[in-house]
């Protein structure tokens, strides 16, 4: 017997695979599929109702992906968000335009009319929302209501009762979005009339059975860096594989202080997983000098990465494989899963920082995860809380927190002022508040005064957000007396800067990285 599902249908939006993680953690299977290949849609019979994504497009381009007939004669549940709110408006005779102002970012809406849609979602009359969009929809298809509005989008809401047919301009999917979940808990249960069948136990299982089909009896490399993605990645191998698994850890030179030991200490003699350590911090630093743009150095990165994965395997012999912890937010800023038309914002060390010609076939067992997805995946696996919990590390290191050339002098520099950081944090209970955060060397050099005598020196920014999937974040809003204590203690502490700046920027508009 199959499993009920939703589709989601991808027109490239960076929030598409959020829709599928809000469904599944639901307890509802959920599928993406390319907003040109719907026509098996028909012949699902298990599908239960569709999703429609964002995406980066307008909607008032005529070139633009439009919405498929087809999906409109299989008369089931329809949910669309942001551009696909658009098209499905579009298609049954309503109108867009694009708006004098533009929405992106936190923006409060006003409830019109009820709706199943919104059964529970406003708390009072109006709500907080995420939205990014330069089109709004000017008139509404007939048979829809309004259900509520924004300042700059006045059918924020809208809904054909009749056909079960639902528009949403912003994305109830990311998490800045004020109950959000229950929208789409509302078109799960009470508009699609769906059953749970979905849940973490089930991912593990299909994950292994899924890997041990592919690997075969064939050798694979790990590629581990102590977070808790590759970490997960390797238990999940070793139960797949287990004697056929080699972990490769390699020292870059670009760790957090003291990383590397502890990275040896924990899977050498608690997992007892096959290891091999790799001190290239000489390398790669050779081979960053004079490098400065960072899709450059990303890109020098996974290239080494590679080499020198390569050049181990042969004391291996027959290796075929090489398993890393990409997640799917790695992807969908470097390229998109389904092939949509999704801006790329930066290429992962991992994803679009690999070469294209290499000896082994890639293992990516959690590219179509989240981190939250892939901690739930750490419990089921026994793994320690203290790995489980570590704030995100990006692959590149601290070579994408140095904006301009990389330097030893600057990790040494960068690599203090984070450790004083990290401390502080851990000492103050902030740190298991805070989604992610890290100290940066800015590539400036400022004056300050020190001892009556005057300094020139760098200047280090601290940033901390908040965040469930890394997708979008807020900073985190710490007291005035703690930022007072970590600057003077920073500047105090390591020598080559004189002064401390927060970043206090959302994402979007920018990164959680600096680079």
């Amino acid at each position: 017997m199959g499993r009920e599902k939703i589709i989601i249908i991808d027109y490239g939006s960076q929030f598409t695979q959020l829709i599928a993680r809000k469904v599944r953690e639901l307890g509802v299977y959920s599928e993406i599929i390319n907003f040109s290949k719907t026509q098996k849609l028909r012949k699902d019979k298990l599908l239960k109702g569709i999703i429609l994504s964002g995406g980066p497009l307008t909607a008032t381009n005529k070139k633009t992906p439009k919405l498929n007939s087809e999906i409109l004669n299989l008369k089931i549940p329809i949910l669309g968000i942001c551009y696909g709110h658009q098209i499905l408006s579009k298609k049954l005779g309503g109108k867009i335009k694009t708006s004098k102002k533009r929405e992106f970012g936190r923006a409060y809406i006003k409830s019109f009319t009820k709706s199943p849609i919104t059964k529970k979602f406003f708390g009072t009359k109006k709500n907080s929302v995420w939205m990014s969009h330069q089109d709004v929809v000017s008139v509404i298809p007939k048979g829809f209501k309004k259900i509520a509005s924004s300042p700059n989008s006045k059918f924020a809401i809208i809904a054909n009762e009749n056909k079960k047919y639902y528009g949403i301009q912003f994305h109830p999917e990311v998490t800045h979005t004020t109950n959000g979940k229950i929208l789409i808990k509302n078109f799960l249960f009470d508009i699609c009339k769906m059953r749970k069948s979905w849940n973490p136990k089930n991912q593990a299982k299909l994950l292994i059975t899924k890997m041990k089909k592919e690997i075969k009896n064939e050798k694979v490399i790990c590629a581990l860096s102590g977070g808790v993605d590759s970490s997960v990645v390797a238990l999940l191998l070793k139960k797949a594989i287990n004697k056929n698994l080699v972990c490769v850890f390699v020292n870059t030179g670009l760790l957090r202080k003291n990383e590397a030991n502890e990275i040896i200490r924990t899977f050498k003699k608690k997992f007892r997983i096959k290891f091999i350590y790799i001190n290239a911090s000489k390398l790669f630093l050779k081979k960053l000098r004079g490098v400065t743009n960072p899709e450059n150095k990303r890109k020098v990165i996974g290239k080494l990465f590679i080499q020198l994965f390569e050049k181990y395997s042969k004391k291996i012999k027959k290796v075929k494989f090489l398993a890393q912890g990409t997640l799917y937010p790695d992807i969908i800023e470097s390229k998109t899963v389904t092939g949509s038309p999704s801006s790329k914002i930066k290429s992962h060390h991992n994803v679009g920082g690999l070469p294209k010609k290499m000896k082994f076939k890639l293992i990516e067992p959690l590219k179509e995860l989240f981190k939250d997805e892939v901690r739930k995946l750490g419990l089921e696996l026994s793994l320690s809380k203290k790995i489980l919990y570590r704030h995100p590390f990006p692959g590149p290191g601290l070579a994408i927190r140095i904006p301009g050339e990389v330097t030893k002098q600057k990790v040494e520099i960068l690599q203090e002022a984070d450790f004083i950081f990290m401390n502080e944090l851990k000492e103050s209970n902030y740190y298991n508040k805070i989604w992610q955060a890290y100290a940066a060397l800015l590539p400036m050099k400022t004056v300050g005064v020190m001892g009556d005598s005057r300094t020139y020196e760098y200047t280090c920014l601290l940033r901390a957000v908040t965040s469930v999937d890394g997708m979008t974040a807020d900073f985190f809003n710490f007291d005035k007396t703690f930022l007072q204590k970590i600057s003077n203690k920073i500047v105090n502490s390591v020598k080559g800067v004189n002064r401390v700046v927060y970043d206090i920027t959302s994402k979007p508009p920018s990164t959680i990285e600096l680079e």
